[in-house]
């Protein structure tokens, strides 16, 4: 049976002018599928097999392609977003005919020009379509460590929670809000730390570095922002932590951190008001 969204080994029944018709394996014609002539290779014969990817074109007829999509039916990818329309939008796989996420399978509005963490599937009306509610097709676990570096996407927002990571597009993650300062997107691929390897094997994440490691960014950070202002910033040990996140996108305590180390390189003085540059 032939499986649309997937590659098969198909022999070529006869070659038409438009191309050739590959065998849908029914012992009927009509169920033959054309494989258009700009994709057929110039010494293909009938009787030889070809690996072929198997779609709808925009008129929902089955049609074969020699190209390789970047996804199959059952599996993630990060897809760009070409189209949005009132009924869903429409990402770009690597074929001439684009992909189609439905409205009701957006958990968060998509944009133009963005890319974003999908599983493609079948329909019910057996056509392919494509869902950003992925977190039922990641894995927990995974081959790593706590401290270790990883790269992920993210794939959903919550303002409550914090951003969810598929680590690898292939693990479940999250980095819980009082972890992240910056802003992150549904779609932004990030690099993140394990925090955590939690019972259930999910990933508590960081995109801060090891408090040591972070130090030093963060003190970096501090300095800049003290010659952007003259040599002088109005921070200090009893800022208002919401004051600091604003200002510097960290914590009270890392800040903290920060200029403890600058204050033993002598490299600021500390005084009622701020932070003066030496």
């Amino acid at each position: 049976m032939i499986e649309i969204g997937k590659f098969h080994a198909l022999e070529i029944a006869n070659i038409v002018p438009i191309g050739a018709y590959l065998d849908g394996g029914t012992d009927n014609p009509s169920d033959n599928i054309l494989l258009p002539n700009n994709q057929l290779p110039k010494d293909a014969q009938e009787g030889d097999t070809l690996e072929v990817f198997i779609y709808r074109d925009s008129e929902d007829r089955l049609i074969a392609t020699m190209k390789k999509p970047l996804a199959q039916v059952g599996e993630l990818a990060y897809l760009e977003v070409t189209q949005t329309t009132e009924i869903g939008a429409f990402l770009d796989w690597g074929l001439e005919k684009d992909l189609f996420l439905p409205f009701a399978e957006q958990r968060y509005k998509v944009q133009v020009g963005r890319s974003y963490l999908i599983f493609v599937y079948i329909d019910k009306s057996d056509r392919l379509s494509v869902t950003t509610n992925i977190e039922k097709y990641l894995k927990t676990g995974g081959p790593y460590n706590k401290g270790d570096q990883v790269q992920g996407t993210v794939y959903l927002v919550k303002k409550d929670m914090g951003a969810f990571v598929a680590v690898d597009n292939e693990y479940i993650g999250l980095i819980p809000k009082n972890e992240y300062f910056h802003e992150i997107k549904n779609g932004d691929q990030i690099e993140v730390r394990i925090v955590e390897i939690r019972e259930d094997g999910k990933l508590n994440l960081s995109p801060r570095k090891s408090a040591y490691q972070q130090m030093d960014v963060d003190a970096e950070k501090i300095l800049k922002e003290i010659n952007e202002k003259g040599g002088f910033l109005s921070l200090h040990d009893k800022s208002n932590p919401e004051t600091i996140k604003y200002h510097l996108k960290m914590s009270k305590s890392a800040f903290k951190r920060a200029v403890g180390r600058l204050l033993k390189e002598n490299k600021v003085e500390q005084t009622e008001d701020g932070l003066r540059l030496k």
